[in-house]
């Protein structure tokens, strides 16, 4: 193992803070290191492996498509992203069309293009083609998705970032308003509930009210569901929970189970805008990873998913009631479904990557949301052994915390 580590802090470029383990094989919620330890997964891969590690459905899945086609390029047809391009758009009860793509920041890239060629195709001048995105919200790490992204930490160094954003506090209705006011807006853009922000749900009927200014400037209706997407907070689309019909939706991370894809889904008012050579992708729509994107997302949208989503946010939800009686650690837990955050107490700021630390040394994987929340998105079929021996470390590492401070 120290070998491997000394490997990678000499040749990978040093953009990630990794802890001194060797991941090396997973089952459901568990994975082993190379030293054969073993730790419940409460992460997820970032809430990415959304049915475990290892799943037997998308094992066979990749396997049988894997004896038949890789890649194609788009310049050809395969079947698999033909299916899953249907199947997204069926399920989405909004989309008439779907583009593929490798990832969430390759989706929301593909979403800023799609707004400002529909704004384009209005007539609208390029200064008349802005994208209000929120504080805390987090877009993707390509230039134009992280100047979306409104928090500095990801964006100094890179400037001069691309023109055309303006950044508004979440769930602030008054300050959306008055920033479309002007008539330039294109776009509203955001998260449902915001992951890398600190977990931070939209507030009841802020959507709704976000729509209506939407209609009523003329501006799309952007929601990137790469975090809190299939099935995350317990319904296949986080925003059917709020009741609202956005113009386009991007998709990533759970959608493959662990296959890099992401999508972008267009609905009425822009599935049109894009015609041929307008944008465009090598990988995107890979007959790998359509395959096994095709049954993530019918496992994803079942009953099934959904009632153990319910099930299991209210066990960790009440097990971190438990220990915060124990240790009096949280201001609060919040979130939907399987995606939570457990914000530590003022006198506790900061601390969240070091409680991290002590949980993997007591076998548990566990994410940060920011340097002071505590983000739980484990695998969305995750039984109840897997949730209880978790919160059973989780306790471990935060009694050794307390006993630190």
């Amino acid at each position: 193992m120290d070998a491997l580590l000394a490997l990678g802090r000499e040749v990978l470029l040093p953009v990630y803070k990794q802890r001194e383990m060797i991941l090396e094989r997973g089952q459901g919620a568990r994975v082993w290191d190379s030293e054969g330890r073993e730790y419940v997964d409460f992460g997820a891969g970032i809430a990415v492996c959304a049915l475990g590690h290892c799943d037997p459905e998308l094992t066979a899945a990749l396997a049988e498509q894997a004896g038949k086609l890789w890649h194609t390029s788009n310049v050809f047809y395969s079947e698999p992203p033909l299916r899953l391009a249907q199947e997204l758009v069926d399920a989405s009860r909004f989309a008439q069309r779907a583009f593929l793509c490798n990832s969430g920041a390759e989706a929301n890239e593909a979403a800023i293009k799609l707004v400002r060629k529909w704004a384009a195709g209005q007539g609208r001048a390029p200064d008349r083609r802005v994208i209000v995105t929120f504080r805390g919200s987090f877009h993707g790490r390509t230039l134009a998705a992280v100047t979306a992204t409104a928090q500095p930490k990801y964006q100094e160094g890179y400037e001069p970032l691309p023109g055309g954003f303006r950044y508004v506090d979440f769930n602030d209705i008054g300050q959306l308003e008055a920033a479309m006011a002007g008539g330039d807006v294109a776009a509203v853009m955001l998260e449902p509930v915001q992951g890398e922000g600190g977990v931070m749900p939209a507030a009841p009927g802020y959507l709704h009210a976000v729509r209506a200014l939407c209609d009523r400037f003329d501006a799309l209706l952007l929601l990137d569901e790469i975090q809190c997407g299939m099935g995350r907070t317990g319904a296949l689309f986080a925003h059917w929970e709020d009741g609202v019909t956005p113009d386009i939706v991007t998709l990533a991370k759970a959608l493959g189970g662990g296959m890099p894809i992401g999508a972008l889904l267009a609905g009425p008012k822009v599935a049109d805008t894009m015609q041929f050579g307008a944008h465009g992708t090598t990988f995107g729509g890979n007959p790998l990873a359509a395959a096994v994107a095709r049954v993530a997302l019918r496992r994803l949208a079942s009953e099934e998913i959904a009632t153990n989503v319910a099930r299991q946010s209210q066990a960790i939800r009440d097990g971190l009631e438990a220990i915060h009686r124990e240790f009096d650690l949280f201001s609060e837990v919040r979130g939907r479904g399987l995606m939570l955050g457990a914000v530590l107490k003022s006198e506790h700021a900061g601390k969240a990557g070091a409680i991290g630390d002590l949980a993997a040394a007591n076998g548990l994987l566990l994410l940060q949301a920011g340097p002071d929340v505590l983000r739980f998105v484990p695998a969305l079929n995750i039984d109840d052994d897997a949730i209880a021996d978790g919160l059973a470390r989780l306790r471990k590492a935060l009694k050794a915390f307390v006993a630190s401070i």
